[in-house]
């Protein structure tokens, strides 16, 4: 710490951190060279004194009990598997006393917080959607055939993730929720044409084909506009990009693999579930 920030009734510490070789010993911290503009360089110690204080000790207490915080920043891995990690070595290496007990707070709390109101929420949502498009097309096999498209998005975002070695967070969980309604979008706008098509008198296979075709800008033009918007967040450095990259990587890539896979996979479901029911009917 290198001093405190009175903002009203809050003490603020201000901490300075670099790597951690940095953090061994002062002798460490005073050998750090800083490098001139004209490529030469030299030692913090040259223009800095470094000197060890005792400041005042000081208890926290929380719900009446008192509290001793241990802090860590997580970097290279996801913040769960961490935490869990932790929780099996202390369970294993450390006997606590009795009266003594461990709580995780800090961005695994928020995690693990929103993370449940998920799990209740993205069931909700998705059958809230299944009775609009039973209510829309009045058919169950074809609001099955829109839901399929949920997976084909999440196939992306989750390719995505992986690639830029980023990890599921709380952003990139609203990010998924977001793609659910983009990726149902996309396919009820081609099996609504499909539909159309079929009524004007189109066999089955030129209704697929033609409205393929047809539709390849819309649903090209949809996620283009959606992905150019989030672009931004995606080269985003400043502060709060920890939170808008993870939500950009998955729309955008999870908006890569919907379209594309829409485009293909959904119109060969469409002609298997028509001649599936041809061959019921005859």
């Amino acid at each position: 710490a290198v001093g405190i920030v009175q903002e009203g009734l809050i003490r603020v510490e201000l901490m300075v951190k670099g790597h951690h070789n940095l953090q061994r010993s002062l002798e460490d911290l005073e050998a750090l060279h800083y490098v001139l503009p004209d490529g030469s360089s030299v030692a913090l110690s040259n223009f800095i004194t470094f000197h060890k204080n005792s400041g005042p000790v000081q208890i926290e207490h929380e719900n009446g009990y008192r509290k001793s915080v241990v802090q860590s920043n997580v970097q290279g891995r996801d913040l769960v598997s961490f935490v869990e990690e932790v929780k099996t070595r202390i369970e294993n290496e450390i006997t606590l006393p009795a009266g003594y007990s461990l709580a995780y707070g800090g961005e695994f709390e928020n995690q693990q917080r929103v993370s449940k109101k998920l799990t209740l929420i993205i069931p909700i949502t998705l059958f809230l959607v299944f009775i609009l498009l039973f209510v829309s097309f009045k058919s169950l096999s074809q609001a099955i055939l829109v839901l399929v498209n949920v997976p084909l998005a999440l196939i992306g975002g989750f390719i995505g993730l992986y690639l830029s070695g980023e990890y599921l967070s709380v952003p990139a969980s609203v990010g998924f929720i977001a793609l659910l309604g983009i990726a149902v979008l996309n396919g009820v706008v081609l099996v609504n044409y499909f539909n159309f098509l079929l009524l004007q008198g189109y066999t089955l296979k030129d209704a697929v084909l033609t409205g393929s075709v047809k539709r390849f800008r819309p649903v090209l033009m949809t996620a283009s506009i959606a992905a150019l918007g989030l672009l931004p967040l995606l080269f985003a450095d400043g502060p709060g990009s920890e939170i808008q990259r993870p939500l950009a990587i998955v729309v955008i890539n999870g908006l890569i693999s919907s379209t594309i896979l829409t485009l293909v996979i959904l119109p060969i479901l469409y002609l298997m579930m028509y001649n599936r029911k041809s061959r019921a009917s005859s």
